[in-house]
């Protein structure tokens, strides 16, 4: 399976190419945390310095400081001291950390490959999802219940109505399926269009699917001043363009944009009510 830190650890620079330049470049700190992410940040940087180079030419930035998370714990540690003033998250890391951390929606970041903006149970058999009720699930999402059954599942199960396999690596569940160890995989949209390339994958099929969630949040935090968001939120679209473009295309950007709590209200809303 492709790795999909890549994507998410490049947007870090992406956010720095779009930053003010009425700001000294040392002062403003971003974080990205994409959870489940794979691979290192190495393999990443010579990416990142291309966005680096476009920023410099494009808002004259001489430098500026971003870091990634996998794990919540650690990224909010370093919100707790480093106080960032802007962050991209994954959706459920967003709805978890959006009341506790203050965070004011600026953007929006759509990203090839990054997964998380649907979601599928997969099996050898069965039309729908009561083919997967009471048997062996194996999917490497349950780490975070709350999401699952409010958002993926919007009400409608919960994880308790299978016999859960708690995995830990993007294929695991798949290949679980495959060989017969279980009934179903829930996966999501980059796990599912890994199927193609996992012997075996050709002989699964979507037994259900969520609706269709949200991209990555761009946000603010409590540290950003009035006017650093505003005109941070109005760059967001103008990265890749011009020069810019084949960068972002290389990298698997497909499109930044400004946004708002509003964008999110209906998941936001899903994810505080009770089932």
């Amino acid at each position: 399976m492709r790795p999909r830190l890549i994507p998410a650890a490049l947007l870090t620079s992406t956010v720095l190419a779009v930053a003010p330049s009425a700001y000294a470049a040392d002062d403003v700190k971003i974080m990205v945390l994409k959870e489940r992410g794979v691979g290192t940040s190495a393999q990443a940087q010579p990416f990142v310095d291309k966005l680096v180079e476009i920023a410099k030419k494009k808002l004259g930035w001489a430098s500026a400081k971003g870091s990634y998370f996998t794990e919540r714990k650690p990224a909010e540690a370093y919100i707790e001291s480093d106080k960032p003033q802007f962050g991209i998250m994954s959706l459920a890391a967003y709805l978890a950390l959006k009341e506790s951390r203050k965070l004011d929606t600026i953007g929006q970041v759509n990203v090839s490959r990054a997964g998380g903006q649907q979601y599928y149970l997969v099996s050898k058999s069965g039309s729908d999802a009561s083919a997967c009720t009471g048997e062996k699930l194996s999917t490497d999402h349950a780490d975070d219940v709350k999401f699952v059954e409010r958002v993926v599942f919007g009400g409608t199960m919960k994880l308790s109505d299978f016999k859960l396999d708690a995995t830990k690596r993007p294929l695991q569940g798949i290949k679980a399926v495959i060989k017969g160890d279980s009934k179903c995989a829930l996966i999501d949209d980059a796990q599912l269009a890994e199927l193609k390339n996992v012997e075996g994958g050709k002989d699964l099929k979507q037994v259900w699917s969520s609706a269709k969630l949200p991209p990555l949040a761009v946000v603010a935090l409590p540290s950003a001043s009035d006017k650093m968001k505003k005109d941070f939120k109005n760059s967001l679209d103008k990265l890749c363009v011009e020069d810019g473009k084949t960068v972002c295309k290389e990298i698997g950007i497909e499109s930044m944009k400004p946004a708002s709590d509003q964008d999110y209200a209906q998941i936001l809303a899903a994810y505080k009510k009770d089932k």
